[in-house]
This record gives C-alpha cells, sequence and structure tokens, in this order.
C-alpha cells in the first residue's frame, strides 16, 4: 500500500523506540530556548535543475523542489524573500552555481546569520586523486553545463570537495546543506527517474574545477595536506542533510499532477505539520521512515542520512526556532475575496481529495474563516472566501473538509517493455474498464504498472531470490518502480495481453478501492475526534502499534506515553509473522458516541472486515460509548485475528464517525447474510470492496453536508466531503512475514 504523512504511523514507527505523538511535539521548547537569542540574517540559496542535456537525462522534479523548500523558509521559518536567491535550469550553470554561493552566501553571511544551501539535480562521480574513499571516487553535483560522460571522460561537475570549502569560507556556522540527489545507479526505474548520471565510466574533473580549488584553498590559507586532513575528519562545519544513502537511488518522483524529488517533497510537507521545531536528528528520524514507507510501497529503497559538526550536539533544523500552527495550506495572495494559496501541507496520498471544493479554516480563527479551494495545479491553489476572516499573506489554514471525488479512477501505466502491438492491445483492452486509466510511463503518478515478468526481470527476481515468482512470460501488475510484484497478479505464461487484462479486471476494482480508502486515511494528521487505537499481541499487552488523530489530542491532555512494544520492527515498522494473533484497543474520549469501523487491506489490495462483527444486531454494536475502551475481538466474540498471508505490507484501517455509518453498515450485513455469518469477521471480493467503500464514503458526506448547512457551505454532486470534525481515518501498517 502508499504512504501516508509520517505522523499516520507515528505509533507505529517511534512506538518501538518509546517515543510518542505527544512526545514529538513537545519536544520542541527546549530547541526553540536554544536559538531565541539568534536574530540573525536568514540567507539561502537553491538550485533546481530539470532540463538537463539528452545525454545526461532531464528531470521533472527539480525546479518544483525549489519552491517547495523557499515556501516552507519563507512561510514556516520566516526568511525574507529577498534573501532566498533561486537558480533553476539555465541559471544553474557551473560559474552561475560557484558565483552564487561566494556573492550571495559567503560575502553577505556574518557570524550567528543562517544559511541554507540546497541542491536538486543529478548528482556524479568523479575520480578523487587523493582517494578520500575506499572506491577513490568523490561525489559531484552536476551543474545545467556539465558535459557528458562521451567526451573524453571530463566533466564540469563541482566536486563534494570544492562543497566543503565553500561551507568552509563561510563567516557563520549555522550552515544547512540539503542535497536531493544521488551519485549512482542513475536510469529510468518505473515511474521514476534516479538523480543521477548514468554511467559506466571513471569520469575526470575538469582542470577548472581543480584549478578553483586551490585557489579557495590560498583565500582560506590552507595548506593541500590541511585541506585533506580536515575533510576526511568531517564535514567543514553545520549539517549535511543527503536524501539518500550513498549506494542507494534518489529519484525524481510523480506526486498526482506534478513532480518533485521525492525526499524533498515528504521533507517539507512533513515540517508543515509541525506545529514547533525540533532537533534536525529527530526530523531526521521521522522524515526517515516517511521515506522509507513511500520507497517501500513503490519498490525501492531512499534512507536520508545527516552529518553534522556544530558547536550544539543536536541543533534545531536550520538553526531555527519556530512556534505555530498545523498547517496544510497557507495564504499567498489576497484579492477581494480570492485567495491564492500554497498547499505545501497536504498530504501526498490525499492531494485527489484537493482538486477543488475542499475548504480550509483559519488555524488560529476559532473556526471563523472558511477559504473553499475552487481549483489546484500542483501544489498552488486557488481559493475563494466564504466566511470573513481577516486574511494576509502568511496566514495559516487547516483543513476542514475534503472532497474526495466520486469518479476517482485508478491509474495503472504501461510498462515500456512493451512492444508497439502488443501496447495497442493493451490500451485498448483498458478502454473497456469503467474508472481505470492507462498511462505512459513518467508524466504523472501511477498507483501500478501493468508490465510483462521478462526473462530479464525473471533473472533479475531469481537473484533476489523473491518467493512466488510468476513464470516469465506472464503479464501482471508491478508497484511503480517495476522492482516488485504485485502478489496474485500474474497469470500463466501463454495468456494474451488482453485476456491478462480481463483476468485483471476485478483485481483492478479492489486496488481503486484501496485507492479511495487512502483519501481518507490522511485524514488521521487533521482530524480533531478524540479517539485511540492499538494493535496488541491477543491476550497480552504488548502493543504491536498505536495511532491517534494529532490534532483531536492535543498538548496538555491526559495521555500517558505508549507501551514499547516487543514484537520485530524495520525502520519502525512492525514485522509479524504468520500465525500472530492479534486484537485491535480502542478508546474513546469523546464526550459523545462513536460509530467504529476496522477494515484491513493486504498487500494483494484484498480487504477484510474485522469489525463490526456481530450481523444478527442493530447498528448499535458499533457504537463506542463516550469514555469507553474496548477489545476486538473480544472474548465474547467467538473468534480470533491470526495473520495470514500473503506477504508484504498490510495496513488496519479505523474508523471514528460521530455519525452512524448506515448504508455502509447495511451493505455489509448483507453480505454477511449471504454467507450465512452471523458473528465474525470476514473477507470481501473485489466488487464488495468496492461497493462497500462507495456506501461508506456515501455515508460519510451524508453527515458532512448535514453539518455544512448550518456554515453556509455548498458542495457540489460530483464530490464526497469528509469532515475532519466527524471523522478520524486512522492507520495501523505491518509486514506480514515468515
Amino acid at each position: 500500500m502508499k504512504r501516508r504523512h509520517f505522523l499516520q504511523f507515528t505509533g507505529s514507527a517511534l512506538t518501538a523506540i518509546g517515543i510518542s505523538q505527544l512526545d514529538i511535539i513537545q519536544q520542541g521548547n527546549k530547541y526553540t530556548k536554544a536559538l531565541a537569542q539568534n536574530k540573525g540574517r536568514k540567507l539561502a540559496l537553491l538550485v533546481g535543475i530539470n532540463n538537463y542535456s539528452a545525454d545526461i537525462g532531464a528531470l521533472r522534479g527539480c525546479v518544483n523542489d525549489v519552491l517547495l523548500q523557499k515556501q516552507l523558509l519563507t512561510y514556516r521559518f520566516g526568511f525574507n524573500p529577498q534573501d532566498i536567491l533561486t537558480l533553476t535550469d539555465s541559471q544553474a550553470t557551473r560559474q552561475g552555481i560557484l558565483t552564487a554561493f561566494e556573492e550571495h552566501l559567503i560575502k553577505q553571511a556574518k557570524p550567528g546569520d543562517t544559511v541554507v544551501f540546497h541542491f536538486s539535480g543529478h548528482g556524479g562521480q568523479v575520480e578523487d586523486p587523493d582517494k578520500d574513499s575506499p572506491d577513490g571516487l568523490n561525489s559531484t553535483l552536476i551543474p545545467i553545463d556539465s558535459q557528458s560522460n562521451s567526451s573524453g571522460g571530463v566533466v564540469q561537475d563541482i566536486m563534494g570537495h570544492t562543497l566543503f570549502l565553500l561551507m568552509y569560507a563561510l563567516k557563520t556556522d549555522n550552515v544547512t546543506v540539503v542535497l536531493d540527489s544521488c551519485h549512482s545507479g542513475g536510469a529510468k526505474r518505473g515511474n521514476f527517474v534516479v538523480r543521477s548520471r548514468n554511467s559506466s565510466k571513471k569520469l575526470q574533473i575538469s582542470p577548472n574545477e581543480i584549478e578553483y580549488q586551490r585557489s579557495l584553498l590560498k583565500r582560506l590559507n590552507l595548506s593541500p595536506q590541511e585541506f585533506i586532513r580536515l575533510r576526511r575528519q568531517n564535514i567543514a562545519k553545520g549539517v549535511v542533510i543527503a536524501s539518500a544513502k550513498r549506494e542507494q537511488l534518489a529519484v525524481d518522483a510523480s506526486f498526482d499532477d506534478f513532480s518533485a524529488g521525492a525526499f524533498t517533497y515528504l521533507f517539507t510537507q512533513y515540517l508543515w505539520q509541525q506545529p514547533e521545531n525540533a532537533s534536525v536528528k529527530r526530523i531526521l528520524v521521522d522524515v526517515s521512515r516517511s521515506t522509507d514507507i513511500y520507497s517501500d510501497t513503490k519498490g525501492y529503497n531512499q534512507i536520508p542520512e545527516i552529518e553534522l559538526n556544530t558547536k550544539q550536539p543536536n541543533p534545531p533544523l536550520y538553526f531555527t526556532p519556530f512556534n505555530t500552527n498545523y498547517a496544510e495550506a497557507v495564504v499567498t495572495k489576497i484579492n477581494g475575496n480570492q485567495v491564492d494559496l500554497w498547499l505545501g501541507g497536504v498530504d501526498s496520498e490525499s492531494l485527489a481529495a484537493f482538486e477543488k471544493d475542499a475548504v480550509f479554516t483559519v488555524a488560529d480563527g476559532g473556526g471563523k474563516g472558511l477559504v473553499k479551494l475552487e481549483s489546484r495545479q500542483g501544489l498552488v491553489g486557488k481559493g475563494r472566501l466564504i466566511k470573513a476572516a481577516q486574511l494576509k499573506p502568511g496566514t495559516l489554514l487547516q483543513e476542514r473538509i475534503r472532497g474526495i471525488p466520486a469518479n476517482l479512477k485508478l491509474n495503472i501505466g504501461l510498462d515500456d517493455a512493451l512492444d508497439g502491438n502488443t501496447l495497442t492491445e493493451a490500451k485498448q483492452a483498458f478502454q473497456a474498464i469503467n474508472r481505470v486509466s492507462a498511462l505512459p510511463l513518467r508524466l504523472q503518478e501511477v498507483q501500478y504498472i501493468f508490465g510483462a515478468m521478462t526473462s530479464a526481470r525473471h533473472g533479475d527476481f531469481q537473484k533476489r531470490r523473491i518467493s512466488n515468482l510468476p513464470p516469465a512470460g506472464s503479464y501482471g501488475l508491478f508497484l511503480a518502480t517495476l522492482d516488485e510484484i504485485v502478489p496474485k497478479s500474474f497469470g500463466d505464461s501463454g495468456e494474451t495481453v488482453t485476456a491478462a487484462i480481463k483476468r485483471l479486471t476485478p483485481k483492478f476494482k479492489s486496488l481503486l478501492a484501496a485507492r479511495i480508502v487512502k483519501q481518507m486515511l490522511g485524514n488521521t494528521n487533521t482530524s480533531k475526534i478524540k479517539v485511540t487505537a492499538s494493535m496488541n499481541i491477543a491476550g497480552s499487552q504488548k502493543v504491536i502499534a498505536e495511532t491517534f488523530p494529532v490534532r483531536g489530542l492535543k498538548k496538555g491532555a491526559n495521555q500517558t506515553a505508549p507501551v514499547k512494544p516487543t514484537v520485530i520492527t524495520e525502520n519502525g515498522i512492525p514485522k509479524l509473522p504468520i500465525g500472530t494473533q492479534v486484537a485491535f484497543q480502542i478508546e474513546n474520549l469523546e464526550s459523545v458516541p462513536l460509530y467504529i469501523s476496522i477494515l484491513v487491506i493486504d498487500a494483494a489490495g484484498d480487504m477484510a472486515v474485522i469489525f463490526p462483527n456481530d450481523w444478527g444486531v442493530s447498528d448499535d454494536a458499533a457504537l463506542l460509548s463516550a469514555g469507553e475502551k474496548r477489545i476486538i475481538p473480544s472474548q465474547e466474540d467467538g473468534f480470533k485475528l491470526t495473520v495470514g498471508e500473503p506477504f508484504g505490507m498490510t495496513e488496519a484501517l479505523i474508523l471514528a464517525s460521530t455519525s452512524p455509518l448506515r448504508t455502509s453498515l447495511k451493505a455489509l450485513k448483507e453480505i454477511a447474510r449471504s454467507r450465512g455469518i452471523n458473528k465474525r469477521a470476514f473477507g470481501t471480493t473485489e466488487d464488495e470492496f468496492l461497493d462497500v467503500t462507495d456506501k461508506l464514503l456515501s455515508d460519510l458526506d451524508t453527515a458532512t453536508r448535514g453539518g455544512l448547512n448550518v456554515e453556509g457551505v455548498e458542495l457540489p454532486a460530483g464530490v464526497r466531503g469528509v469532515d475532519t470534525n466527524k471523522l478520524a481515518a486512522m492507520g495501523i501498517r505491518f509486514s506480514v512475514a515468515l
């Protein structure tokens, strides 16, 4: 399943080390105090390059990365826009980057000032004359005018050694460098493009670069020997954040209708969701789990790294405190009742629910100001003020209602390996399937890829010892990098492409239903409902994972830290062996009853209904009274929940609603009755999954519209509204293992 914003899984991820969501919120104060006296200037140089030459390879998301960082620095960290210099595409030549670093940062920064340098683009490697690393290579940043690797093996890159000297030359120690690039493995990976030069050659750096280093050494009064000693000891100063480990990939990713660096988007979106700044190490732990969750569900590995050389052992990110509100959006411009918005805080999995008709409330307005979204392109939104409030650029907005399209589609990418005739047949077959779009790769976000198990891929999967491997020549579904397969989606090797797509049609319905469910799940970060949920080892107090709406249970509530789980975790995600018996614990901390539903979606996209599970009683069986705590299943229920196949990531969805979910409950009762089930959990077919999901959204939409009548907000017929005051949709993610 695809990732959601980290806070949704904070219980799942951080419980493993005994840290709760509330701990994260509360720890910011001491870091804020540490830099409370820092009134220095804040300078930033942001570089993003998309339009590389064909032999290096164009990217799509690097210029957007610059905008992501600029808006974050301006509206979250208080940078003056005039002190943020951006270089994109043709501006980002080697000389342009070096000159901007010297003129904008080195010459202007004074002791105590704050400096940020961000680079998004291709990275590379060149031979290092001093062989600092065992492989004898030094990582590089590739400017727009770097020569290709076919020109005699000499390239016009900016070496890591040069970046060290530029950082060393800064008069302030409050320096942060963010590098969203990698240095090997460059190529296309399914729907992603790797941000590195694709070369098997050992490349040489240009003489101009070596001469520039010599000039910097002379100006800094450093000998070559001292330079080597310093850089082998540590980074020059401050903090360096790399978007991936040295051996991993940093990718250009598609998010709905725009592209960005997977790391930069997840990193900046996470920070919009923090009410206070925290230590850079704490933030990178959190973001590492975010990127790991995202990359794992797409079929690749990307975990950011951090290096520090600071007087403070663990300074706040960007050496800049802030104390503000959670935010999905910020006002950037106002003209009468027309409002321009930046939606940098919207969860990547929920973007389809913010195309139009979503409603935001002013973060500190006590619910008095409402802005309705009228359009969105990328993360730039156009809205209309529909309820009086004093707005100005910089006003923070929080989600009140998300508008999930009634005709939401599943996007399936078409494998590049399909030949012309096969591709034509595939397109024709997909045209007959309702609410499924077949798309070329790397133009927009796709949830899965339809493709062939080629002999080469089959051999690669065998080397990786992938179990239950389908035969070579078969057709089925891959994750978005083509490096992982969707369980139970491949047929026989002799199957035609048309027959394969027809066979997969029911599977597409369940995957579409799962995508609809995910449009609700980002609500965990924004819901105001006071409820907690945990998954435990059955019959014990051993916590596997827990979750709750962060804004519902605010700092100061009488909450205790979670019990540290004893189950095995990998990057904070619990690994549960086949046969593990589990139970859910739900606690209603509201003053009103809540209607509860628990669904589980496995790695193949199939759904099971866990609660309600007594199909012979009234709707009140799904009701959790105010203040009540319930174990599901209880001993009285007469059944147990046991972890089973398929292997891979599985997700439990816990819904807590202030309004009854009558239509969906009726549909579930009819399914149970048709199977003769009286009191237990059960799985659904693909058609049933989609039908139940649609009815569930209808229930939530009915409750949302009823509340809006009082506030004068209207939603059109083609949108399903989900109100943060009426629903909490919480997710607990775990891996099914041997």
